[in-house]
């Protein structure tokens, strides 16, 4: 077999079809998360609900319990960003509007990043899991998608900053472990982030600021 039809399809030869059938849902659902994201549409919350919850799922057949703290938080932040994104003054103008971090949203986003990196290790603690140099990657990466998808759920600019950096670190760590659909997905997922980086720099300035 061609070595790309290797890379992308062999690790799927002794998967169940179920499985197959889960991921490849959860492929389409999180690219048209991300592009509806970019296009700060609120669909991005339904549609991420539906592959985050997918993914964990996923991840906890697996085995691989990082990536499924990763994704069982998105689908919480999921349905807070859906709300927050929802709310209106008066049924009207949106409250929420893109905007850089202030000061003490940048705090936050360090805490939560912390707390995270420590949650994430001791859920691989608490089940006995090994931890592999591979796993602490995911751990750090965890932190990253965590305060991401929070200042996402605020449509703070920076969050497609740290959507970018956890991608371009995913796309490798997945490809290395085999994981070929994943690492494809992460891989347009980036150039994504990097359009919806660029999409909502044009947008800031429609958007009050805060300091």
């Amino acid at each position: 077999m061609n070595p790309i039809f290797d890379f992308f399809l062999g690790p799927y030869e002794d998967r169940e079809l179920s499985l197959i059938i889960l991921e490849a849902t959860a492929f389409f659902f999180g690219i048209a998360s991300v592009i509806y994201a970019k296009r700060e549409d609120i669909m991005v919350y339904p549609t991420g609900l539906v592959a985050t919850a997918i993914t964990t799922y996923i991840f906890f057949v697996d085995r691989l319990l990082g990536d499924m703290m990763m994704n069982f938080y998105f689908s919480i932040m999921s349905i807070y960003g859906w709300w927050n994104w929802a709310r209106r003054k008066q049924n009207r103008e949106f409250i929420v509007r893109i905007s850089r971090t202030n000061t003490r949203e940048k705090w936050i986003g360090i805490a939560l990043f912390s707390v995270t990196l420590l949650v994430t290790f001791g859920v691989y603690k608490a089940f006995g899991a090994e931890i592999k140099t591979t796993n602490y990657v995911d751990i750090v990466t965890s932190g990253i998608f965590f305060t991401a998808m929070w200042y996402m759920a605020n449509k703070k600019l920076e969050s497609w900053t740290l959507w970018v950096l956890g991608d371009l670190i995913t796309v490798p760590l997945y490809a290395y472990r085999g994981w070929g659909m994943f690492s494809l997905q992460y891989l347009i997922f980036t150039v994504l982030a990097i359009q919806g980086y660029v999409a909502w720099k044009k947008d800031l300035g429609k958007s009050p600021q805060t300091s």
